[in-house]
C-alpha cells in the first residue's frame, strides 16, 4: 500500500506544475492533499480527475483559503467530511475514508505564525485534538492521519533549531505536545520507523534561499496506530520537482488496501 501525503499550496497551482501527472506515475492507493485553496465545484478541468481515482473534499468556508482532499484508487466503504468541531470543520481541516479496518485521514493543522490570534486557535486545536487521538489508538482501527501538522518535533526535524525556537513551529510547547502524542497518547511517526537520518525535511520557505540550502522543516507526516506503523516500509520525500512550497511524504506499507 502506497499512501502520499502533500501541501499543494493551491491545488491549481500544483496542477499547472504537473502534480497531477507525477500522482499518477506513482500509482499510489492514497493521495491525501492538503491546502487546496479551492471550491470543489472549480474542479471541472479533466486533470483534476486523473484516471482510477475516486476524490473527496473538505472545502473551507472561504474561497481561496485552507481545504483538504482525499483521492484514492479504491472506492471507501465511508468518508467522513468534517470533524464536527467548527474551529476545524469551517475551514475544511480534516476528512476522513475508510477502508475496512484501515481509516486515512487528511488533515491540515492551522498555523500560527501569522499572528498570536492563530497561534491560540492551534493550541484549542491540539488540546480538542488530543483526547480524540488516544481514543483512537484505543478504538481498535488502524489510522494513519497524513498531513501538514505545522510543527517540527525535534531538533533533527529543523535545519535552524536554535534561531526558530521562538517561533510557530517550533515552540516549546507544541514540541511537547508532539512528545505525548508519540508517547503517552500512543500514536507513531511511521517516517522515523523507517528513516531515522538529519535533513529530512518537507517544506522551505520561500524567502531568501531556503530551498537552495535545504533549510528545511519536517512538519508533514504519517501519524499512525502502532500496528499500521510498523508495517511501514519505504519512505521518501520527493525533490526532484517543485510543485509547492511543501515536498510530497510517500510511505510504502506492507498493508493490503483492498483486503483491509
Amino acid at each position: 500500500m502506497r499512501i502520499i501525503s502533500v501541501n499543494t499550496n493551491g491545488i491549481r497551482a500544483a496542477a499547472k506544475k504537473g502534480f497531477f501527472d507525477w500522482m499518477q506515475k506513482r500509482q499510489a492507493d492514497v493521495v491525501c492533499i492538503q491546502e487546496t485553496k479551492a471550491q470543489e465545484h472549480q474542479l471541472g478541468d479533466p486533470v483534476f480527475y486523473p484516471d482510477g481515482y475516486h476524490r473527496y473534499f473538505h472545502d473551507a468556508q472561504k474561497k481561496g483559503y485552507s481545504g483538504v482532499a482525499i483521492y484514492t484508487r479504491h472506492k471507501p466503504d465511508d468518508v467522513q467530511i468534517g470533524i464536527g468541531w467548527d474551529v476545524m470543520d469551517n475551514e475544511g481541516r480534516w476528512i476522513r475514508a475508510d477502508f475496512g479496518k484501515l481509516s486515512v485521514v487528511s488533515l491540515y493543522m492551522q498555523s500560527g505564525s501569522s499572528k498570536e490570534e492563530r497561534q491560540q486557535i492551534k493550541y484549542q486545536t491540539m488540546d480538542y485534538l488530543q483526547p480524540l487521538l488516544r481514543a483512537m489508538v484505543k478504538e481498535g482501527r488502524e489510522y494513519i492521519i497524513c498531513g501538514d501538522w505545522n510543527i517540527a518535533h525535534r531538533k533533527i526535524d529543523i535545519k535552524n533549531w536554535r534561531g526558530n525556537q521562538k517561533n510557530s513551529g517550533f515552540l516549546p510547547e507544541e514540541r511537547a505536545w508532539m512528545d505525548e502524542l508519540f508517547g503517552d497518547v500512543g500514536m507513531v511517526d511511521a517516517f522515523r520507523q523507517v528513516e531515522p537520518g538529519e535533513h529530512q525535511y518537507t517544506w522551505w520557505s520561500n524567502r531568501g534561499q531556503a530551498w537552495a540550502n535545504n533549510t528545511g522543516w519536517r512538519i508533514d507526516y504519517h501519524v499512525a496506530t502502532p500496528v499500521i506503523a510498523s508495517a511501514a516500509r519505504a519512505v521518501e520525500i520527493y525533490k526532484d520537482e517543485r510543485f509547492s512550497d511543501h515536498a510530497p511524504l510517500t510511505i510504502d506499507y506492507d498493508y493490503d488496501i483492498g483486503k483491509g
